[in-house]
């Protein structure tokens, strides 16, 4: 009997799991609603926004100083907490456009996305381009409507905006009534109660009222005859125009959800965060170089999704952040390395609330796992309780912008050499090296890139130094027959440069150089992301 109960164990950890990112568009409000879900899942006992004068605290979840300095976040940062008999795990991921491919993988990792859209802007760029990696994926989505609590845009226009811009259907499950400084609250259409506005910035607040149906005799005297004749319309309307909410069409990527409140005042967020927890699925089912792996299946996996030098600053610290797929992991027991085919084991591995970290002894899908590491992994990496397969759809994306590297200080050869080295290996920038002559080279997709990595040398390696421009347009990986690539790279010897694992990348300076590039070589393949390397290596 002693395996049925294990596995009894697995299936009930697993189902109590809830994984998610939360992404918007910068200034949406995403890392205040982070922190206010913290707030209702007793992680934090006061919230701070990231602006305000009063509370002098910055956001919980952005930890690095640059963050704290520019009140935006470039990394993703993970937490942890218990509300109503489940575990919840939060990745919240950078909203500015030059840090979207930690963006994207960080969507590998989670299981579903809660999509915040600022009332007053409506759809924006960078929004536009996190859904497509999530119905790409076919990634359930919730939205999460903010700001009301200021003039914004029409509820029945953001909700077209969204099937538009978006294209996925919605279904209003709250819906608000008036906005800006009429703003009196929301209507939670799945259980018809009301949720009346009060401004609370700091503690939370509990003014659900309830009313038997909108002819509840109750409703004018609470919102006003004139607001409440609008409620009825407007629920009426959606009645007719929305489909009902289908649970299973919202886990399989179709149909999202909404939600309208205001992150800032705590207000919308708990009946957001109820339902997510009740309809949004538990780990799910993930791909490899051999077929899926199931969470459900008892042997161990996992693979690393983001590696963090540095979070605390006192400790030269190197921390990988790995999702657990199945089975379970254990502290202390040998797991198989499959890129490097060595067996490590892991003395101090840890959970996270933001900054503050905690040593655990197991953890099961959906979980992501903090590791201490020297050196051993890169991003993509994949942990395995013997298996030989590989996790796939984590890729490095050619960058966009190019800039060599010039020592400020030759004094601080090592540490500058170091700085880069372990930076670039956290993924939001990618490191080529050009012979002869050991040129260094930083590829990103946005200019704030090379802010970040510039001042986290000066203040975390004492290393200082400067960006010189390249003008190349893409950077390409290249495989097929090696004696034409041999002649080729003869040939291009000055755009030619090697990435951090020895292979050939050909810098093209423009679109027609690359076209050239492919048409006069049908021999050689050109790949614009690193996905080939899983194929190789396997």
């Amino acid at each position: 009997m002693q395996p049925f109960s294990k596995e009894m164990s697995l299936d009930t950890e697993i189902n109590k799991r809830r994984n998610f990112g939360i992404i918007s568009h910068p200034d949406a409000g995403k890392t205040t609603l982070t922190e206010k879900l913290l707030l209702f899942g007793g992680a934090i006992q006061i919230a701070g926004a990231v602006k305000s004068n009063k509370i002098k605290k910055t956001a919980t979840s952005d930890f690095m100083e640059i963050e704290k300095q520019r009140g935006i976040s470039v990394a993703t940062s993970v937490m942890a907490f218990e509300y109503n008999n489940y575990l919840v795990n939060i990745l919240d991921t950078p909203g500015h456009k030059d840090f979207a491919e930690d963006t994207y993988r960080t969507l590998t990792a989670v299981d579903s996305v809660i999509l915040v859209i600022d009332s007053v802007k409506g759809v924006e760029e960078q929004t536009r381009r996190l859904m497509e990696v999530c119905r790409m994926r076919h990634t359930p989505v919730i939205v999460f409507v903010n700001k009301m609590d200021r003039d914004g845009r029409d509820p029945f226009d953001i909700l077209e905006e969204v099937e538009k811009e978006l294209n996925i259907a919605v279904r209003p499950l709250s819906w608000p009534i008036n906005m800006g400084k009429d703003f009196k609250g929301v209507y939670l259409l799945y259980n018809h109660s009301l949720n009346l506005f009060t401004s609370n910035k700091t503690k939370l607040s509990d003014e659900i009222v309830e009313i038997e149906n909108l002819d509840d005799e109750n409703l004018p005297k609470l919102i006003g005859e004139k607001d409440t004749k609008k409620l009825k319309d407007d629920v009426e309307l959606i009645n007719e125009v929305f489909e009902p909410f289908d649970v299973s069409l919202y886990r399989e990527g179709y149909l999202a959800p909404v939600f309208f409140g205001s992150a800032v005042n705590n207000f919308g967020i708990k009946e957001l965060l109820d339902t997510f927890v009740e309809i949004a699925p538990s780990p799910l089912p993930r791909e490899t170089t051999a077929g899926m792996v199931d969470a459900h299946e008892p042997k161990f996996s996992g693979f690393v999704f983001k590696i963090h030098a540095n979070i605390d600053p006192k400790h030269r610290d190197r921390i990988a952040f790995l999702r657990v797929c199945s089975g379970k992991f254990e502290r202390n027991k040998f797991f198989h390395h499959v890129r490097l085919n060595k067996q490590y084991k892991f003395s101090n591995p840890y959970n996270f609330m933001a900054q503050s970290k905690n040593v655990i002894d197991e953890a099961y899908p959906g979980d992501v796992v903090g590791l201490y590491d020297t050196g051993n992994f890169k991003i993509g990496d994949t942990l395995t309780e013997g298996d030989n397969y590989m996790f796939k759809g984590i890729p490095s994306f050619s960058p966009e912008l190019f800039k060599e590297v010039i020592n400020t200080d030759p004094m601080k050869t090592k540490q500058l050499e170091k700085g880069i080295e372990q930076l670039t290996d956290e993924g939001v920038a990618q490191l080529f090296t050009q012979q002869p002559g050991n040129r260094k080279i930083i590829g990103t997709v946005g200019e704030l890139q090379f802010e970040v990595i510039q001042y986290r040398l000066k203040n975390e390696y004492n290393a200082s130094c400067r960006f010189d421009h390249l003008s190349y347009f893409k950077a390409c990986w290249m495989t097929g027959d090696s004696n034409k690539i041999d002649e080729f790279c003869r040939f291009r010897l000055k755009d030619v440069v090697f990435d951090k694992d020895g292979n050939r990348v050909f810098l093209a300076q423009t679109a027609f150089v690359l076209q050239m590039a492919k048409t006069n070589n049908p021999d050689i393949t050109f790949h614009e992301t690193s996905d080939f390397k899983l194929e190789v290596a396997m």
